[in-house]
């Protein structure tokens, strides 16, 4: 019997598995949905559906620079159990998919997820993994960063990566400073580089914040919009990286540690990726 491509399509979103798997086992049950899927158990690809609504909070954070320093790739690979994410094999896969969006120059997942592997697509070959571990396997962040200068970091626990982009390095060897800032994005968390970099609802959010926190002090009207824009700087000085305190030596910022390193040094861009 003839199966429609509206069919095989039906059965990928049941089951997560590839196109041409599905026309096959449609074909090989002559149509019968529960025939093809149970067809398609005996390859693993049932479980992929049965876990699609499973957290992965565990996992592994892998980063790779380019030999010249100037380009940087983070990619993490998530699952559900610590377990699993301690496995050389896992690990090992969450690297084989960063050095293959590599060499393919991808730019999101969406495109991992398309590059052929062993034959089958990446997409395919995390349903084939995730029924051979039995657990839900994802690609949940991958990011570049280009700048001058790309430096990354990966926490003592697999779970936390950072890569930072340096400018204006003038020559000058900027590994240690670019591992000491990655470090500090990787404890502190900022939202930006500097205030420029915040996105506007972030702003606009802080300022009503600030705003009723000054009203429920009693603060007169006219006061509020000043001292919710006091408290905005505030937040700047806090939460954006340039303007924070730095780690290991509170008496300067970041700005200025660099600026101390190198005369103008400063950061591009970063992209931090945690797990859980």
């Amino acid at each position: 019997m003839a199966i429609t491509a509206q069919e095989v399509n039906k059965l990928r979103q049941m089951t997560g598995a590839g196109m041409m798997d599905c026309k096959k086992a449609l074909t090989e049950a002559e149509g019968d949905f529960e025939k093809a899927i149970d067809i398609l158990r005996k390859k693993g690809q049932k479980v992929s559906a049965s876990r699609a609504d499973r957290e992965t909070k565990e996992g592994v954070v892998v980063t790779h620079v380019s030999e010249d320093g100037t380009k940087g790739t983070i990619l993490s690979l998530t699952c559900e159990t610590d377990f699993v994410a301690k496995n050389e094999e896992f690990g090992a896969f969450a690297n084989t998919l960063l050095n293959l969006a590599v060499e393919n120059g991808a730019t999101s997942k969406e495109a991992i997820m398309a590059l052929p592997i062993e034959g089958i697509t990446v997409a395919e070959k995390i349903v084939e993994m995730t029924g051979k571990i039995g657990e839900k396997i994802d690609v949940s962040h991958f990011e570049t960063v280009s700048a001058e200068a790309v430096v990354p970091y990966i926490h003592s626990n697999g779970k936390l990566g950072v890569l930072v982009g340096l400018t204006n390095t003038n020559g000058a060897d900027v590994e240690e400073a670019g591992k000491d800032v990655a470090m500090q994005i990787a404890a502190m968390n900022p939202v930006a580089v500097d205030k420029d970099g915040v996105d506007a609802s972030t702003i606009e959010r802080e300022i009503e914040v600030g705003k009723e926190q000054a009203r429920a002090e009693g603060k007169p009207e006219e006061m509020l919009e000043k001292i919710a824009m006091g408290k905005l700087n505030k937040f700047y000085k806090e939460n954006t990286l340039l303007s924070q305190q730095f780690v290991k030596d509170s008496s300067k910022t970041i700005a200025q540690y660099l600026d101390g390193v190198s005369k103008g040094l400063t950061v591009a861009a970063f992209k931090r990726i945690s797990i859980g």
